[in-house]
């Protein structure tokens, strides 16, 4: 079963239900593999990277040139139009063909072809951080609203229990103490509010930088499919998939080739030549005699070209050293990102792994809070309990829907990113829909074999979208606050304590 599952509609634990219209978590994945600048930028330099194979085809092939020149005598001395004419033209052409050249040619196409392929890796990898970011950013707003939501609903109790407070204190039931904790702890519930705001503004203006446009109200996402059993069964797939490990195994596989091609600046070359040459006195040799000789010629040749490098300073050995040393770096990078994966790969399947703990005792702690809550005020209506102790059960049950609704994102956004760090997170896997996907073999074909000088591309045209004319974003909440955070609790007492003694 492929991770396409990941976008069929499974709904994750304590979702709510949402509008059809809503906005899906594939909707922000297909506008983002559409117009992400980032990822378009890096699918041009996988075109760029294609053309680096032609060019080395280019030194392989047959050269042709001509060359022209047009003399005019502006001061002769001589009396003698046989030995020096006023005026002449000259047009010489010439076809080289190379037959052999140490290698250079050869390995130089192969370590291009290679690198080729290390480029669409990492427009692999590049897909999955963008996808990764996408999700990153539509669960931090879905958390973000429902943070704002539970503090909107904490303001609103502890302004109910402040207003229960001041009238329990009018009839002498309370001291001006309980009236100040309750105006003390409604004050820091405003202010919280403030800040799970301006959160929440944040977390919409990045959604709009990954997808390009605001976010509506979202829905929950689907469940997560083909998470491993074990951290080491997630590594044993990473090293074989993941994209930026395998763009770095490429590159240094081509490295090989480079340092061939300079062992070959050491050989002999071997070409094959044909030349043609024409000229054209105008008129002006022998001008005076009698009879007047010709005034033109040409001639054509055929013939072997050869070099033989005896001596070049150093230059050639330098240089393989130098391909040796990139050879290095290249393979010792290798094996830092194999490091960096096996390290991103465990610390995600690790955070996963505890988000869903802490998502089960959350879940928990939000249903004895609540249980508390409700006992905690029963128990103040006759006067066993003070209205700080209401004030704290109530702080006690906000914190624990915050921890819920947090760790519900930091599971999804680790599960995501495991997959991703697996090579399992890529617009194929997902099947995304909303088009043909990219294929950079599209462009490698096309201009792998081309031979014309004349040939390129018309002018580009940005895909990427920008987000100039998006509106400022604010803290108003599209989704409705899930029930299972919102369950009815009992905000304030239903009669005063002294009435009911």
């Amino acid at each position: 079963m492929r991770v396409s599952v990941l976008l069929a509609g499974v709904a994750m634990v304590a979702v709510v239900a949402v509008p059809a219209a809503a906005d899906t978590l594939r909707d922000a994945l297909v506008k983002a593999y559409n117009t992400n600048p980032g990822l378009a930028a890096e699918r041009a330099n996988v075109r760029a990277s294609d053309e680096n194979v032609p060019i080395a085809k280019a030194q392989g092939r047959p050269n042709a040139g001509v060359t022209g020149n047009y003399t005019e005598n502006a001061l002769n001395s001589s009396q003698n139009s046989l030995l020096s004419p006023d005026r002449q033209l000259q047009a010489n052409a010439q076809v080289s063909v190379p037959v052999y050249s140490g290698g250079r040619v050869r390995n130089s196409i192969k370590g291009a072809e290679t690198r080729v392929e290390a480029s669409r890796m990492q427009l692999r990898g590049t897909e999955s951080d963008t996808f990764v970011g996408v999700v990153g950013a539509y669960m931090d707003v879905i958390r973000d609203e429902a943070i704002v939501g539970l503090n909107k609903e904490n303001v609103k109790v502890l302004e109910v229990n402040l207003q229960a407070a001041k009238d329990r204190f009018q009839v002498g039931d309370l001291t001006r103490t309980d009236v100040a904790q309750s105006d003390a702890r409604l004050s820091v519930a405003r202010g919280q509010l403030e800040q799970a705001q301006a959160q929440l503004i944040s977390s919409k203006e990045s959604y709009i930088r990954v997808v390009g446009t605001p976010p509506g109200q979202l829905e929950d996402p689907p469940a997560l499919p083909n998470l491993p059993n074990a951290p080491d069964d997630a590594v044993d797939v990473a090293l074989k998939n993941n994209p930026v490990l395998l763009a770095a195994q490429r590159n240094s596989d081509a490295t090989r080739f480079d340092i061939n091609a300079a062992k070959g600046a050491r050989l002999p070359t071997l070409s094959g030549v044909v030349g043609g040459n024409y000229f054209n006195y105008l008129g002006s040799y022998g001008a005076g005699t009698s009879p007047k000789p010709g005034q033109t010629g040409s001639a054509g040749t055929v013939g072997l070209q050869f070099s033989v490098p005896l001596y070049q300073g150093g230059g050639p050995s330098a240089q393989v050293r130098q391909a040796q040393a990139r050879r290095a770096q290249a393979l010792e990078q290798t094996t830092d990102t194999e490091r960096g994966v096996i390290a991103q790969t465990r610390s995600a399947y690790a955070i996963w792994k505890s988000s869903l703990e802490v998502i089960a005792s959350s879940q928990r702690a939000v249903e004895a809070n609540k249980l508390s809550l409700e006992g905690v005020r029963a128990e103040n209506s006759v006067g066993n309990r003070t209205i700080l102790d209401i004030l704290n059960a109530e702080q006690e049950l906000l914190n624990s829907q915050v921890t819920l609704v947090t760790a519900q994102r930091d599971a999804y956004v680790a599960g995501f990113a495991l997959l991703a760090a697996m090579g399992q997170a890529e617009a194929r896997d997902l099947g995304l829909e909303g088009g043909a996907l990219y294929d950079p073999l599209t462009n490698y074909k096309r201009v792998k074999g081309k031979w014309s000088d004349w040939d390129i591309d018309p002018t580009y045209k940005p895909i990427g979208t920008s987000t100039r004319d998006t509106p400022s974003q604010d803290s108003s909440q599209k989704r409705p606050l899930d029930p299972q955070l919102n369950a009815p609790v009992d905000t304030a007492p239903d009669r005063p304590a002294n009435e009911s003694k």
